[in-house]
């Protein structure tokens, strides 16, 4: 079997693309850009490929930032801005601070350390931006604009390597959503597996609210406990509901099935109907079989699926619906 690919982070990238463009300006003192293409890797991410830029200067005029009103970080005598394509946070609950470039701590501290290279031969005040070519556009696929990051995508990394087919960063996009509705003061974090559950979400509740969070109900969950979110309503359909009410942690297929012997032993006990479970490969397929009791299946799932939960995460008010 071939290995997947690993890639930079985009903070790598916008690092070593303004290294390149600050060591260019110290050398001819006019206006210096590189141009950096994200490394290909085997990740589902949305930023491969994409071309990272930097631009450095000593005239503010040479330089075109992201157009929202923004802070620029100030590193010795630099002033670094958010470019074209790369976002301004403008609410609370992320990393960089209201006002800045959706630049996170880690990339920021190696853009430093390029600095640091070329300390002792800058000697004025310089400006600087990290673009992303089209990054307004690609970030319409993210969840930047919902937790209030605007006119772009974010610089982001921890250890400098995207690890393909990475669960780790689906996790961290859940927790930027998470940290932004407990910085709002939001009371209950909606969390939705699926289409029609995002669907549903989306005509009763605000957008921030919302949080999609793929088949990773227990790691969603135990991030919403340590957030000091108060309340967390679990919305899917009745697949992935009789999953967690048999106590899966992770709804994909690969961790497991449902159990129809036990689904069908509980039916029986709470209605005295008798099925074959080896009949069954659908939880759909038995509703056809369940007649007048179809109906009352679903909040009888949606009180287990509870009782699941909240034996996971006590101290966590929680609620389920199940989408028709």
């Amino acid at each position: 079997m071939t290995p997947l690919r690993r890639g930079y982070t985009t903070g790598v990238s916008a690092a070593l693309a303004f290294g390149r463009a600050l060591e260019a300006w110290c050398v001819s003192r006019e206006r210096a850009q590189t141009v950096t293409e994200k490394m290909d890797n085997d990740d589902l991410d949305v930023t491969k490929g994409c071309m990272i830029v930097a631009t450095v200067s000593d005239r503010l005029e040479d330089l075109t930032s992201n157009p929202r009103e923004h802070s620029p970080y100030t590193i010795g005598k630099l002033r670094l801005y958010a470019g074209e394509g790369v976002g301004v946070v403008t609410r609370a609950g992320l990393k960089p601070p209201i006002g800045y470039p959706a630049i996170n701590p880690r990339p920021l501290e190696a853009i430093e350390a390029q600095y640091a290279r070329f300390a002792d031969r800058i000697d004025r005040e310089i400006y600087a931006t990290i673009g992303i070519e089209d990054g307004e556009t690609i970030a319409r696929d993210t969840a930047n604009a919902k937790v209030g990051v605007l006119g772009g995508l974010s610089i982001l990394g921890t250890t400098g390597w995207v690890k393909p087919i990475s669960h780790e960063a689906y996790l961290d996009s859940i927790r930027s959503e998470v940290a932004v509705i407990a910085a709002g003061g939001i009371e209950t974090a909606v969390l939705t597996l699926g289409n029609a559950s995002l669907a549903y979400a989306k005509e009763r509740f605000e957008a921030v609210q919302i949080v999609e969070v793929g088949n990773f109900v227990y790691d969603a969950l135990g991030i919403v406990a340590q957030s000091g979110v108060k309340q967390a309503m679990f919305v899917c359909g009745i697949g992935k509901g009789v999953k967690v009410m048999q106590g899966h942690r992770n709804t994909h297929n690969r961790f497991g099935s449902i159990d129809f012997t036990v689904l069908c032993e509980q039916i029986e006990k709470k209605w005295g109907l008798q099925f074959n479970s080896e009949n069954f490969r659908t939880v759909k397929g038995l509703l056809t079989e369940l007649g007048e009791y179809e109906e009352a299946f679903y909040p009888y799932v949606e009180i287990r699926a509870t009782e699941v939960m909240r034996g996971w995460f006590p101290d966590l008010e929680m609620t389920t619906h199940i989408v028709r």
